[in-house]
């Protein structure tokens, strides 16, 4: 499952020939989630509202770049890192 962003202790990861939707894998301390990237929301699990703002917010910013990476998922190519919140 690579990383391709961290930022303030949230780890963003996918995982190669997941399932639908498009989505991507979140974690901050012992909280999990799966984030729709389409729709920009959660499917799975919970964040702190903080947390949860700051992943959907990069989510929104970097939407095209996710998209991207989800196709390189599919042909299991390395994926391309994505900048940071900051």
């Amino acid at each position: 499952m690579p990383e391709i962003s961290l930022f303030y202790g949230i780890r963003i990861t996918m995982y190669y020939n997941d399932h639908m939707p498009p989505h991507f894998h979140a974690e901050y301390n012992e909280n999990k989630a799966l984030v729709d990237i389409i729709n920009i929301q959660v499917i799975k699990g919970s964040f702190p509202n903080k947390q949860l703002r700051l992943i959907l917010a990069w989510c929104t910013i970097h939407q095209d770049e996710l998209m991207q990476n989800w196709e390189l998922t599919k042909d299991q190519k390395p994926l391309n890192r994505i900048n940071p919140l900051i």
